[in-house]
């Protein structure tokens, strides 16, 4: 077994980031499990670790100590970027009142309808990321979300580039100068087009909204109203549907509530950027943790057989916790501040400085998991940070807890699934490519 303590404290300070960065990245269970054992916070000079599930669960708890301050610069005026303010309490309450968590029976079935239709037409083939787990919800964005009127392609790209940016381009990833200006100019290159399919999306089903709540009272109004809004688009229009962005715009807000159009563009484009590229590398690395481990796919088709999906869904959520679509959380000290203060692991935290909360450590933290080591589909719920955790845990979580599962389900189904070849990565964190592989239609 790898001394990792050892060598890091042989390591030059300047460096010891870089390896640990790298045994993050290369072979993080048995290095969080040293650093749990051996040094559960570690200070590094470039960011601190955090690996124990109390201590993440510390420092997540207090938002306003351990900000998300690094998202600023890389985020329009969006509620992800406020740390436990009004603002971020409105929105995100606003905001899950739409997403609604009485639509998730019929959200499982809408992503089971879009994937099977997609592994049906693939003939037995498929390149699974972007002819899949990134279709799939970009899909689910314009039929349930309501971002309709763009190609799926130019919403995967402004998804891509937005997470890529947000989330993996920070100060302690491995980029070049050159590797970072390319991701912050394809961001501001995807970002001002998404701005300004938004301000026409807004304009074009407000249209319609306003057309509707009038056919009832001023019928001619509506008709001329349709009738103009029908030369716009260039095709007649059939009824709206009740998906996001029809109910944010036929709902009434007082001034004093500040929910106005510019806010519901905003949050239809935050639905966008965090519902795409996660659910892709979630539903990836899932599929090739079973497709490694023959015994736990064998039990996971009996599940995803059965009409209950909640057998199957624990499985792909335990197979998570060993492949995460990141192993940490990353926050910035707004102050100085202390770590599991009154212990032998008491830590200053220096005002200004990163810190990485674990969450893959903490999800293998055996104070808080009976043998944490071993794959089991029953375990508590509330100890996974899948979503993240607290004030900043995912807006759409819910809707993530099905359609992940309702994915990795669709393609478990499909006889004699094998990967032609690993996920390819193509030197980064998102998966780019994972050509898969079936005999015929799902049993």
């Amino acid at each position: 077994m790898t001394d990792y303590m050892a060598q890091l404290d042989a390591t030059p300070e300047v460096d010891k980031f870089k390896q640990v960065r790298q045994w993050m990245d290369r072979e993080p269970l048995p290095f969080f499990k040293a650093l749990r054992e051996r040094c559960p916070i570690l200070v590094t000079p470039t960011a601190t670790l955090v690996t124990r599930l109390e201590d993440c669960v510390e420092v997540l708890n207090q938002p306003k100590v351990f900000t998300v301050k690094l998202y600023d610069p890389k985020m329009s005026d969006y509620l992800m970027s406020h740390d436990d303010d009004a603002f971020h309490t409105r929105e995100k309450s606003i905001m899950q009142g739409f997403l609604n968590r009485n639509d998730l029976s019929d959200v499982r079935v809408m992503v089971a309808n879009i994937a099977k239709r997609l592994i049906d037409d693939a003939g037995g083939r498929l390149e699974a990321i972007h002819g899949y787990t990134r279709r799939v919800p970009a899909t689910l964005v314009q039929d349930y979300f309501g971002l309709t009127g763009a190609a799926l392609d130019d919403l995967i790209d402004w998804s891509y580039w937005n997470q890529a940016d947000t989330f993996y381009n920070q100060p302690f990833d491995d980029h070049t100068s050159e590797e970072r200006q390319r991701i912050v100019a394809e961001h501001a290159r995807t970002s001002t087009a998404l701005g300004t399919y938004i301000v026409e999306l807004m304009a074009r089903r407000l249209l319609a909204v306003k057309a509707e709540q009038a056919r009832g009272l001023l019928f001619g109004l509506w008709y001329g109203l349709k009738k103009l809004l029908d030369r716009l688009s260039g095709r007649r229009r059939a009824p709206l549907s009740d998906d996001i962005v029809t109910r944010m715009l036929r709902s009434h807000w007082a001034d004093a509530v500040d929910f106005d159009l510019k806010r519901i563009g905003v949050n239809a484009g935050g639905l966008l950027i965090g519902a795409i590229e996660t659910t892709s590398q979630a539903v990836a690395q899932s599929v090739q943790f079973l497709l490694d481990h023959p015994d736990l796919l064998a039990q996971a088709r009996t599940a995803a057989a059965k009409d209950d999906p909640t057998e199957f869904d624990a499985i792909v959520f335990e197979v998570l916790r060993f492949v995460p679509i990141s192993p940490y959380l990353f926050r910035q000290a707004s102050q100085a501040a202390v770590i599991a203060r009154g212990t032998e692991r008491e830590t200053v935290i220096p005002a200004g400085a990163y810190v990485l909360i674990l969450t893959q450590s903490a999800m293998f933290d055996p104070r808080a998991f009976d043998h944490p080591d071993t794959f089991d589909p029953g375990r508590n719920w509330y100890h996974q940070f899948h979503f993240g955790y607290g004030a900043h845990e995912c807006l759409g979580r819910y809707i993530g807890a099905v359609m992940i599962p309702e994915m990795v389900r669709q393609l478990v189904l499909r006889p004699s699934l094998k990967a032609d070849r690993p996920i390819d990565y193509a030197g980064g964190h998102l998966p780019q490519t994972y050509p898969l592989s079936w005999a015929g239609r799902a049993e």
